[in-house]
């Protein structure tokens, strides 16, 4: 189901020019609030762009706000179906948002548009069902194992490279299955081809999260914040696994940190600023047995919850 994208009221950069360019650049620098404005912008221009939309989708999930993401990169395959970045996008933005069949859809159709692996999914193998081969056992196959054989059998084509995109879909794939350890040896190998990828710095880390390793998961969002130091969706990733490790200082600053990140360009309001990171941050501070300052925190004060705990807003 195709999701509408609320555009963000009273646009400063409505009629701007080079609207797209700046907006890009913007999201390269790690000024997230003003990429998106500008982004918006752009789009309101020239609805049909649909890099614009890619670039708006991916912007999106990197300033933790899934579902304008998820929006944004529907509406882009809407114009451009074979969009493999935005196709490889929305499935990250499914499964961070729980959707597997959807996720499992958006790989299925990336497979189907790439060049390289697309006979694959064109030799007769049936998605919504059992393969083209019998499988022992009455029991059919699932959509998503369906999915993860045809990204098994697309990488038996690579043994003597990696191919960072595939690696990335496997990665997805596997963390879908909850196979924590193959989905970090995915990430791992994409990285090896692109080791200043802050995206998949932030995916190796959340998935070692998810296999209980949160300290290797600290040490890969900490490396993609050294690359993208405005990556708001890793700083908040940063800020739970520091939870985990009982860091709750630490948590409480990231979350701190990324609140204030999302509002210094002035034009967002609390309303505006990612609702889970709020509530991470209500939890980190009931943590801490700080009754005073939960209710800042309830009611989105974040100039007393910064001075409170020492933090400068720069």
């Amino acid at each position: 189901m195709t999701r509408y994208y609320f555009f963000s009221a009273n646009n400063p950069y409505r009629e701007w020019p080079n609207a797209f360019a700046e907006g890009q650049e913007k999201a390269r620098e790690g000024d997230l609030n003003a990429a998106v404005l500008l982004l918006e912008a752009a789009i309101l221009q020239d609805p049909q762009d649909s890099e614009a939309w890619q670039i708006l989708g991916t912007t999106q999930a990197e300033n933790e706000n899934e579902q304008a993401a998820i929006a944004s990169l529907q509406r882009c395959l809407e114009l451009r179906p074979s969009n493999l970045p935005a196709l490889m996008a929305l499935a990250v933005s499914f499964t961070n948002s729980g959707m597997q069949r959807e996720a499992c859809d958006a790989l299925r159709r990336w497979i189907s548009h790439n060049p390289r692996y697309r006979h694959l999914a064109q030799s007769g193998r049936s998605l919504q069902g059992s393969p083209a081969t019998p499988r022992r056992g009455p029991r059919p196959s699932t959509p998503l194992q369906d999915v993860l054989q045809l990204f098994q059998e697309a990488a038996l084509l690579n043994l003597d490279c990696v191919d960072p995109d595939l690696q990335t879909g496997l990665g997805v794939l596997f963390n879908l299955s909850s196979d924590f350890n193959k989905a970090v040896e995915a990430f791992s190998a994409a990285l090896s081809v692109r080791p200043q990828d802050y995206l998949l710095w932030n995916r190796l880390g959340a998935t070692l999260a998810n296999g209980n390793r949160s300290e290797e998961a600290v040490e890969a969002y900490t490396r993609a914040l050294e690359l993208q130091p405005g990556f708001i969706r890793s700083r908040y990733n940063l800020g739970i696994s520091c939870i985990n490790l009982g860091a709750h200082r630490e948590a409480v600053s990231n979350f701190l940190t990324a609140l204030n990140q999302q509002r210094r360009s002035q034009r967002c309001s609390h309303q505006q600023m990612s609702a889970s990171i709020w509530t991470a941050l209500r939890i980190a501070i009931s943590l801490m047995d700080r009754p005073e300052l939960f209710q800042a925190a309830n009611t989105g004060d974040l100039d007393l919850l910064m001075r409170a705990f020492d933090m400068c807003d720069v």
